[in-house]
């Protein structure tokens, strides 16, 4: 199963890529986590990605593309893998079927989890973080019983500065211009699945294994 995950900031995607990776036992390739590993290790693209950052700029496609084309050429995703976080654009993705198509190995699916945005800004607007414990709250879905005190271990609940709400609303508008494209990209091509995240996390991957056949 060679499948990519898409889905607005705050749609669970996270929840569900864990769950598929437990069921169909394949690894979850984020170009955050290669990126990242490749410049502790030193890689030849790992040292020209790093030269880009400590100038603080972003990583090019074509570094990208390239430690995702090595990521997938190790022996744990012969079975399958689920990308995510990646592609974010169009061009993005043109590039990557063809890098797949050299590999002799298309995607299978594009799975989308659909949030109503007004759900989403309540989902990331709404959380709240323990302090010391770090457990996570959200006031209008899981409030903590006293309010601004964890239930777990009576820490004070905060919350961080990317779940506010003008830096939420940045995110959400990011992703509709950048990324929402994808789902018309891959649905012209066929193999697009949507499935509405909402629900319990076990009723949506349900949902999700039915659509995969599984």
């Amino acid at each position: 199963m060679r499948l990519v995950l898409l889905g607005a900031p705050g749609a669970g995607k996270g929840t569900q890529a864990k769950k598929l990776i437990e069921k169909y036992g394949i690894p979850q390739i984020s170009t955050g986590d290669i990126l990242r590993k490749a410049v502790a290790d030193g890689t030849p693209l790992g040292k020209e990605a790093k030269i880009i950052m400590d100038k603080g700029e972003l990583v090019t496609d074509s570094i990208v593309i390239g430690l995702v084309k090595e990521r997938l050429a190790q022996d744990d995703c012969k079975k399958g893998y689920i990308l995510d976080g990646f592609p974010r654009n169009t061009s993005q993705a043109e590039t990557l079927d063809k890098v797949l198509s050299e590999m002799k190995s298309p995607l299978d699916v594009a799975l989308s989890v659909d949030v109503d945005k007004d759900d989403l800004m309540k989902r990331l607007t709404g959380r709240r973080t323990c302090k010391s414990c770090q457990q996570m709250y959200n006031i209008y879905f899981s409030q903590a019983k006293k309010d601004g005190v964890c239930d777990k271990c009576g820490g004070d609940l905060f919350q961080r500065d990317d779940d506010k709400e003008a830096t939420i609303k940045n995110r959400l508008d990011v992703y509709e211009k950048a990324t929402a494209p994808l789902i018309d990209y891959y649905g012209k091509k066929g193999i697009l699945k949507s499935v509405k995240g909402v629900g319990s996390i076990d009723e949506i991957f349900n949902k999700i294994c039915s659509m995969l056949g599984a």
